[in-house]
């Protein structure tokens, strides 16, 4: 009686195990946590209406979205890793990479101030005081980075900070190769 009961713990740790171990195998086999799927991937963004940041009393609706490609990138002041990703945003808006930001549940005056004292990258600023956006995007939190095509479809999602290893393997080519579908 004694051996079954033994039997029953060690039996339930080594299943434990075997699942850790494919769940790794997976992950190194080219699963990556910034790669997360969105049932959003090829259609176009959702619709919405908010304000912007910046400018209380003016709107902005889905039309942003259309003519160029551009990343969207979901961010907020409480958030550490937009915080050390920031610097890289302001060197791709100097490269003329166009970025609307998406101020996620935060608070309108420290965004602003941020963007006062760190620089602004962002064309548009958009202000999601309620996550209502981030929400229909399927956001977990941020940093999230959306690259959108000049019809308004989302073509990738990369969740975490963007940094020149993510911008260099896999956003730049994506969107270099969208800039090149408009003739740009």
């Amino acid at each position: 009686m004694k051996q079954k009961i033994v039997f029953i713990p060690l039996a339930i740790f080594v299943f434990l195990i075997v699942v850790l171990f494919i769940q790794l195998y997976q992950n190194l086999d080219g699963d990556h946590p910034s790669k997360l799927e969105s049932v959003l991937i090829g259609k176009t963004i959702p619709e919405f209406t908010l304000e912007d940041l910046e400018e209380s009393g003016k709107f902005y609706d889905k039309t942003i979205f259309n003519g160029k490609p551009l990343l969207l990138h979901v961010w907020a002041t409480w958030c550490p890793a937009c915080y050390a990703e920031h610097q890289y945003l302001n060197e791709l808006a100097k490269k003329k990479v166009r970025i609307v930001g998406l101020n996620y549940r935060d608070e309108r005056v420290k965004a602003i101030r941020w963007l006062n004292e760190l620089g602004n990258p962002y064309f548009v600023s958009l202000f999601d005081k309620y996550g209502t956006l981030s929400l229909d995007l399927g956001v977990y939190g941020a940093p999230e980075m959306f690259l959108i095509d000049r019809n308004g479809i989302i073509r990738y999602r990369h969740v975490g900070e963007i940094n020149l290893h993510s911008w260099n393997t896999v956003l730049m080519p994506m969107y270099n190769s969208l800039l090149r579908e408009v003739g740009l």
